[in-house]
């Protein structure tokens, strides 16, 4: 193949996801964050809570069609651009893919109708079973997914037959393997950050400008609170997921330490700019024996490079360095943030202090670039591997792919994506400048009206 037209199918395929990426991170959490708003709204009856509720949920369509849309792309490319790769691993990635559409889009598809416009149509005890059904197929879809990518990551329970094609022999080692085991926590706990992170900014935003006191003080309370709770533990899983690189993918794990000879006992290398052509780190910072403190939990573990490797089984250095830096970076400034806002919160200062509204408020693309780099440093640090050890990416690619088809597509998919994100980004500002809106009046012989079940005064602002 036309190595001009690998390079550029990879670069299509990274530019697919990495926009694709940005919905599920925001929708995953988004439609637990609308489940917990209903139950609340139910429970308590403060018109509050039902406002946010309407609020999020047109948000969170938008967001959920425009994921919709950029995902489906990235399916039609194992068969334009890597069907070396479907026909080799098609009968173990394509039920994994069936059964996504079999169980997450058969929940989603039967109950976002509700969801949207069911309020006034179903009892309110199954408009918010809808909530929940709607999240649960978010997140089966998440898991789907995870399971096949964790697969290439970590390819098991499987025979090779003569043709080279893989053939399933123990779907419960695919499906639970250790690598998915470690690695769906690990992204539905980003997603669930990615969405408090936003919800928060969005309370910080609304404060700043005065409006919707009421419902910013919601809206920062619940999702900073959460994500000082759910941040340490992501990080122990990000630890996880390191133990699992470390023991089964030893190349990824020397290339994100940029440790390019045997150490014993290892430094950890905080910055540096990886020199890859004469195999060294340059204008390095490093702690000594964090490396195998880190790696092993010992102090005098020996820890490999890349030099044990021949050049052409290691992976690029430069992007899984700098990525995995970047997102670690963006984890402890979500810890910071979350830790004291929750404190201010709760000495009801927050409203007080304007330099941390601003902060909160810039701080919506945290979870996000955290994802995003994220994968960088799974993907990237899993070459020159497509299936991890086995299938290697330029093996994996459409035989006799020309250069030039493959740089009009990928022009057509920027320009397309670019054009959906710009819209779908200007609607949803739109939206978020609006703000949640008073619930209307329930209409004569409405069986389910749309404001809360409670005797609080319907004027009232009571969070």
């Amino acid at each position: 193949m036309d190595m001009t037209a690998l390079l550029l199918s990879r670069i299509q395929f990274a530019a697919t996801i990495s926009f694709h990426i940005i919905f599920p991170a925001f929708t995953v959490g988004l439609a637990a964050w609308l489940c917990v708003l209903e139950a609340t709204s139910v429970v308590t009856g403060k018109p509050v809570y039902r406002r946010l509720f309407d609020f999020w949920r047109s948000i969170f369509a938008v967001a959920f069609a425009m994921g919709v849309v950029s995902g489906i792309v990235m399916a039609f490319q194992f068969g334009t651009n890597w069907s070396e790769l479907a026909r080799r691993t098609g009968a173990i990635q394509g039920p994994l893919l069936g059964y996504e559409s079999f169980t997450a889009f058969a929940i989603e598809a039967s109950f976002f109708g509700v969801l949207m416009f069911g309020r006034n149509r179903v009892p309110r005890w199954f408009y918010l079973f809808s909530c929940v059904m709607v999240a649960i197929g978010t997140t089966m879809s998440s898991f789907w997914i995870m399971v096949n990518n964790s697969w290439m990551q970590y390819p098991i329970g499987y025979v090779m037959d003569t043709d080279g094609v893989f053939v399933p022999n123990d779907w419960p080692a695919i499906i639970f393997s250790r690598a998915v085991l470690v690695r769906f926590p690990h992204m539905l706990l980003a997603a669930y950050l990615t969405s408090a992170f936003c919800v928060a900014a969005t309370g910080a935003w609304q404060m700043l400008r005065g409006a919707f006191k009421s419902e910013a003080r919601v809206m920062m309370r619940m999702a900073l609170g959460l994500a000082a709770i759910l941040v340490p533990v992501q990080l122990i899983f990000g630890h996880l997921v390191g133990d699992f690189t470390h023991d089964l993918q030893p190349t990824k794990f020397a290339a994100i330490e940029a440790r390019w000879h045997d150490e014993s006992p290892a430094a950890e290398v905080l910055i540096a700019w990886p020199n890859e052509k004469a195999e060294r780190n340059d204008y390095a910072i490093s702690i000594p024996y964090l490396g195998s403190l880190i790696g092993s939990m010992s102090l005098t573990s020996k820890e490999v490079g890349l030099a044990d490797w021949s050049k052409e089984d290691r992976p690029p250095v430069v992007i899984p360095f700098f990525a995995f830096r970047i997102m670690v970076g963006c984890g402890l400034l979500m810890l910071t943030i979350a830790w004291y806002g929750s404190f201010q919160i709760l000495r009801n200062r927050i409203e007080t202090q304007r330099w941390l509204l601003r902060v909160i408020f810039l701080s919506f693309p945290l979870g996000f670039v955290a994802t995003i780099t994220g994968w960088f440093v799974a993907e990237v640090g899993r070459q020159p591997w497509t299936v991890f050890g086995v299938v290697r990416t330029a093996k994996a690619a459409t035989p006799f792919l020309q250069a030039p088809e493959v740089a009009v597509t990928l022009a057509f998919f920027c320009i397309v994506y670019a054009i959906i994100f710009a819209f779908g980004t200007a609607y949803i500002y739109r939206l978020l400048q609006r703000g949640p809106e008073p619930a209307p009046e329930p209409k004569v012989g409405e069986t389910n009206p749309k404001r809360p079940l409670s005797i609080a005064p319907a004027q009232s602002l009571e969070v």
